[in-house]
This record gives structure tokens, C-alpha cells and sequence, in this order.
């Protein structure tokens, strides 16, 4: 066992959500923007003027979106071992029992589970209590500034798919090239996410495909109805 090692995915989770919820929401609201724009028979100039706002507002937005909520996780984190601090110094021995009694409900006999739970509390009990009682873990804990990041650089990445699209596409074929492009992005966006995390591609690639493509059906029909009515 001393040469194995093993290479778990988990500890990606926090800033993998973020990213791919950064990029996706890059791609999606900034391409149903445009579209949206376009559809209402704006200009090429007008389309790029409202996609390169919601660049810049998409991204600030989700990087202090992700902060904020993250950081209020953190702080629950935080308040949950400060309360579990306080137990363990005014009542050890009904901590100990609570961390045997844990162990005994997963199946382990009581009075090995007693002696586990002596031994790991002997040598950090706080991080017994922490991982077991509490659920908590230095690979999926919270992260506010790495979150923040990683979603405001992959929607500002994400954002740009469609403004390159309706920078450099003919007038007449901004829509199709815009819809089936996004499209594709979404889906490559979501296959990579579901293999960075050690699932399969195809699920999470259908599933923002879906979405995306009902994001862009609704803003291009609002404004296709607000370009007839004016």
C-alpha cells in the first residue's frame, strides 16, 4: 500500500461548480442577449454594445455572487467548529461517546467504535468531529476568493464565444451562426465538466444544451415581438 496512490476527483468541486457555472452563464446570457438584440432588428453595433455590457456585468456579478454566498457557507463553517471547540473542552467524554455512537451507526461493534473514537480524538479531535459529526473536510470546504475567480474569468471566457460570433458574422446569418455555435459550446462546456469531475460527458452536455437552447428560443422570440410592435 505504501506505492499506491489514488487520485480522487472530489477535491475539485469547489472551484470546478464554480467555473462551469461561470462559463455556462457566460455563454448563455450573453448569446440570448445578442440574440435578443438582433432579433429586434438592432445593429451589429448595438449587438456588440449590449453583449460587451453583459460581459462586464455578468462577470462582476458572479464574482460577487459566488463570493457572497460562498463566504456565508464559510462563515457557517466556521460557527459550527467554534461551537464543536466548545463542547470538546467542557464535556470530552460525551463528545467521545457521540463520535463512538457515530461509528456504531455505520457498523462498527460499539466497543471498537469507543476505542476509535478514544484514539482519534487523542490525536485530533476537533478534526474527528469536524469530518464525522459535522461533515466537513479541508477538499470540500469553502473557498470564497477562488470561487469568485474562477467564475468571473470563465464567464468573461465564456461570454466572449458570441461576441467574436457577432463581431465577425454576416448580418444575415448572426442568429443561426450564433444559436448553433453557443450550442456547441454549451455542449463541449458541459462534457468537459462532467469529465474534470470523473463522469460521464454526455448527461451534463444534454442538460445545458437543453437549457442554453431555451434561454436563446425565449429572448430571440421577446425580441422579434418587441422589433414587430415598434
Amino acid at each position: 500500500m505504501q506505492g499506491h496512490r489514488e487520485n480522487h476527483l472530489i477535491e475539485r468541486t469547489g472551484w470546478l461548480r464554480a467555473a462551469v457555472l461561470g462559463a455556462n452563464d457566460g455563454i448563455i446570457s450573453t448569446a440570448s442577449l445578442i440574440m435578443g438584440v438582433v432579433a429586434a432588428a438592432g445593429t451589429r453595433h448595438d449587438a456588440l454594445v449590449a453583449g460587451v455590457a453583459g460581459l462586464v456585468a455578468g462577470a462582476m456579478a458572479m464574482a460577487a455572487g459566488e463570493y457572497v454566498s460562498v463566504s456565508s457557507q464559510a462563515d457557517t463553517e466556521r460557527a459550527a467548529l467554534a461551537k464543536e471547540r466548545h463542547e470538546l473542552a467542557h464535556d470530552p467524554a460525551f463528545e467521545a461517546e457521540e463520535l463512538a455512537q457515530i461509528y456504531a451507526a455505520r457498523g462498527v461493534e460499539l466497543g471498537l467504535a469507543r476505542v476509535v473514537a478514544g484514539q482519534l480524538m487523542a490525536h485530533d479531535a476537533l478534526g474527528a468531529h469536524a469530518r464525522d459529526e459535522l461533515g466537513l473536510s479541508e477538499l470540500t470546504g469553502a473557498n470564497p476568493v477562488q470561487a469568485a475567480l474562477a467564475s468571473a474569468v470563465t464567464f468573461a471566457a465564456g461570454a466572449a464565444v458570441p461576441l467574436l460570433v457577432a463581431l465577425l458574422a454576416p448580418r444575415g446569418l448572426v442568429l443561426p451562426l450564433m444559436g448553433a455555435g453557443a450550442l456547441a459550446c454549451l455542449a463541449g462546456l458541459g462534457a468537459l465538466g462532467g469529465m474534470a469531475g470523473g463522469a460521464a460527458p454526455w448527461r451534463p452536455a444534454l442538460r445545458v444544451v437543453f437549457w442554453g437552447a431555451l434561454a436563446m428560443v425565449a429572448t430571440t422570440g421577446i425580441g422579434w415581438l418587441f422589433g414587430a410592435a415598434i
